[in-house]
């Protein structure tokens, strides 16, 4: 949740909760609504989600209505547009991309919970790599590329987290209990960040290790980890072994043979 405004008194900041749609839930948007002051939501919507307008003022007699007149679902109004708005947003992976933009209000009702004022989003790329989406938030004054620039910025973390996983063990099974989790979950983050750290201050020419495929064109953390594991056997470990000159005594063939086995992720 990066601060959308400055960076001066903790109380002074806001913040953009970006979160998938296993967090966009009614409960949580109202929850931001409540503290919008300093809490904004960005998730996707559901095409199908139920938006009415507000309640028309009490007029004194029977009960007093707890929402307006239906608006068309998301999916209903995406259906019968006629025009887009052509935008330039922030993409997956730090880049750009145009997409087709439509936008709306409305507020989201849920029985017993009452509504939330939203700003819904449908995005469409143009380049046809991504399917259609929905998307709302509940700052109604963020603009439809803002929402999405917002949304697309999750990647950095979920990538972060997915790396962490796969090449750290982090959320395995073998660790479930809550003391568990607090003694392994910090170091494991803090792993990630020495080996980012101690890769970017190797020489470029020294970082190696890395796997190639076809169509890849940035370095992944598992290039990192074996370019951090290589350096760490060929100068730290491998130097103790006999009098310490028996690697060096290794033909070039051989020892790149061996680095390159134990540099890898187990």
């Amino acid at each position: 949740m990066p601060p959308r405004e400055g960076c001066g008194q903790s109380l002074d900041r806001t913040f953009v909760f970006a979160g998938d749609s296993g967090y966009g839930t009614h409960d949580v948007a109202r929850f931001c609504h409540r503290h919008r002051g300093r809490l904004t939501l960005v998730s996707k919507l559901h095409p199908d989600a139920n938006l009415f307008d507000p309640p028309s003022p009490y007029t004194g007699k029977g009960r007093p209505r707890v929402k307006g007149d239906r608006c068309p679902k998301p999916r209903q109004a995406v259906a019968a547009a006629t025009t887009f708005t052509r935008l330039e947003v922030g993409w997956y992976g730090g880049g750009t991309r145009t997409v087709q933009a439509l936008g709306g209000t409305g507020h989201w009702y849920k029985a017993g919970r009452g509504l939330v004022p939203v700003r819904g989003v449908f995005v469409r790329d143009t380049t046809g790599t991504h399917r259609d989406e929905y998307f709302f938030t509940t700052d109604l004054d963020l603009g439809p590329a803002a929402a999405i620039g917002h949304y697309c910025g999750r990647w950095n973390i979920e990538t972060t987290f997915q790396e962490r996983r796969a090449e750290l063990g982090l959320e395995t099974t073998r660790g479930w209990r809550e003391k568990t989790v607090v003694r392994a979950a910090p170091c494991l983050f803090g792993l990630y960040t020495v080996t980012a750290i101690l890769f970017h201050a190797r020489p470029e020419a020294k970082r190696t290790g890395s796997v190639e495929w076809p169509g890849k064109t940035v370095t992944t953390f598992s290039d990192a980890l074996a370019a951090v594991r290589r350096w760490l056997w060929d100068q730290a470990l491998l130097p103790q072994a006999g009098d310490g000159t028996t690697l060096n005594k290794l033909p070039d063939r051989v020892r790149e043979l061996l680095l390159t086995a134990l540099a890898p992720a187990a």
